[in-house]
This record gives structure tokens, sequence and C-alpha cells, in this order.
């Protein structure tokens, strides 16, 4: 039986190189905003729900009560947690929007991302809704579990070491079953049903109605693919990880030289208003550049990542083939 997840490993890589050679300045800094909003290599990494199932709550002694603290404190740090909350999810719905921009780049060879998120906004605002919804069904579902757990250990003395043992194996089980799950979902809705949208204009639960029937009829390709892609990106992800610290090792010793610089003509034992500032923008500049940099790096990365799920796709279901030229030109060379 022929693993379509397998075989498409070399096709994606050539596809990757023919899009990305010969190098374009213009193409490659388009497509590392894009990735700056889109994520990580990880497919099925559960990025849009920010579920949090390490912390837990802890009784400290002695709390402060809550009347000792002013109230513009209080006011401040609600005022701080609002905009943070408002920020991310700006940056959650502009990332839905650049799936699409994503896509779009990658199918049609072009780079446009106003002119793209223009024409994909009202499908980017659906897959932000998806994607809140379905974070926050997966808080609900592992807050309850976990919430239950919990109530024994309020009491006085809490519950015996057995039956404290026995909730352990109850809960976790059921909360890594839950992530995994809404994992594998926000993966596939990414990687394979916005292309589908895209493709024939649908919304995000027709996208998956129309995708289904594909994944039941090849559930065995589908189940290839996500193990060969979870190893693919932890791969990816300790290659990436090391190139990006030689990368800002190799920033950082021109900027350390001149930051170096200023501090021996500045002194050592005071720091004027002049001295500070120069330093701040050296320090500025370097971070701009890192950030620039660690996502020129990851370009090729991620656009390997989806050239290879869209050759899945096609390759699972001729009608979703997004990019049949790139397809035929990359098994043409390879046969040749």
């Amino acid at each position: 039986m022929t693993y379509y997840a397998v075989d498409a490993l070399g096709d994606a890589f050539d596809v990757t190189r023919s899009y990305l050679l010969p190098f374009d300045r213009s193409r490659w800094l388009r497509l590392a905003l894009v990735v700056f909003f889109v994520g990580g290599t990880s497919t099925f990494s559960f990025q849009s729900s920010g579920t949090d199932t390490t912390g837990v709550p802890e009784t400290v002694p002695g709390d402060v009560p809550a009347a000792d603290l002013p109230e513009w404190t209080l006011a401040a740090v609600a005022l701080v947690v609002a905009l943070l909350l408002v920020l991310a999810l700006l940056f959650a719905l502009v990332g839905s929007v650049m799936e699409f921009v994503f896509v779009e780049s990658l199918r049609s060879d072009t780079v446009h991302i106003r002119r793209f998120g223009r024409r994909y906004l009202g499908a980017g605002l659906r897959l932000f809704g998806f994607r809140v919804v379905l974070g926050l069904l997966t808080l609900a579902a592992i807050a309850v579990p976990v919430g239950l757990a919990l109530l024994p250990f309020l009491g006085g003395s809490g519950p015996s070491a057995g039956a404290a043992v026995g909730t352990v194996l109850v809960v976790v089980p059921v909360v890594l079953l839950v992530t995994v799950v809404a994992a594998l979902v926000s993966g596939f809705t990414t990687m394979f049903v916005v292309p589908v949208m895209l493709l024939e204009e649908r919304g995000v639960l027709a996208g998956w109605r129309r995708f289904w029937p594909t994944l039941r009829g090849r559930w065995a390709q589908y189940a290839v693919y996500v193990v060969v892609e979870f190893v693919l990106s932890i791969a990816a992800g300790i290659a990436v990880a090391i190139v990006d610290l030689l990368v800002l090792v190799a920033l950082a010793i021109p900027f350390g030289i001149l930051a170096g610089v200023v501090l021996l003509v500045g002194g050592f034992g005071s720091f004027s208003t002049i001295e500070v500032v120069a330093l701040a923008v050296i320090g500025l500049v370097y971070l701009v550049l890192a950030l620039v940099a660690i996502l020129l790096v990851k370009v090729p990365v991620e656009t390997y990542f989806r050239f290879y799920a869209l050759l899945v796709l096609g390759d699972t279901d001729e009608a979703l083939d997004l990019i049949p030229d790139r397809r035929a030109a990359a098994r043409t060379e390879t046969t040749a």
C-alpha cells in the first residue's frame, strides 16, 4: 500500500525549493510577516485555544486581604489584563486571516498581504470564531473534570492517599485525551479545512463537511500523516532552535562590540543620558533584526509543512488539489 504522507516528503522539498528559489528578498520578507502571525512548525500544537493544563492552584498561607491593596492597584491590574486579552484576540484574529493569505500565496505563486487579506477577511473571521469556540469548549472539557477532582481537596483534611492517586489516574487521561482531540481538530482545520474553504469558498463547518468524507475514507493515509508530521515537527523544531541560537549569537557579536565602544567612550562609572539612549537604540535594533532573522529562518520550514499538507490533501482527493501544476512539476522532475 502506498502512503501519500511518505511519498510526499521529497516532493514537498522540491516544491518548496522551486517556490523560494531563486531568493527574492521581497517575497521572503512578506512570507516572514505571514509566518509571524501564523505560528510555529508543529501542525498539531493547539495554538488557537491558549489552554494551559499545567497550572495547579495552590493555597498560600497568610493571604493578603484585598482591603490592604489600594483600589487603583486592582484597577491597574484589571486594565493590564484586559489590554493583554484584547491584544491576544487581535493577534489571533489577524493570524486567522493570515492562514488564508499563506495558502493563497503558495497557491498563486505571489504574496500580496493586503490584497489577499481583504479578499479572505470574512473567511478569517469565521475561522477565528471557530477557534475561539473550540478553545472555550476545550477549556470547559478540561476544567470540569479537574474541578470535580479538586473538590475533595478543598475540605478540611482532604482525601486519603489512595483516593488522591485514583483521582490523578482518572483526571490525567481525560485531560490528555481532550488535549489530543482538540489539537487534532485544530491542526486538521488549519492544514486541510482552510484550503478547502479557500478553494470552494465555504465556511468552516461547510469545509469540514466537504473534507470529512475524504478523511473518513482515507483515514489510514491521514493517520500516517499525523505520525510523520509529528516526527518532522520535532526534528524541525530542534533544527530551527539550533539555527536561531547561531543567528542570535552572530548578531550579538557586532552589537556587543558597538555597545562596548559606547561604554568605553562614555565611561563605565556613570551613565549619561546620551549613553543610555545609545545603548537603548542598540538593544532595540538588535531585537528587531533578531526577530526578522528568526522569522526568515522559519519561512522555508513553514512553507515546507504547508506544501506537504497540500500535497497529501490533493493525493487523497484530486478535486481538492490546490497545487496541481507544482505537484506535476515536482514529480516529473523526480521521475526524469
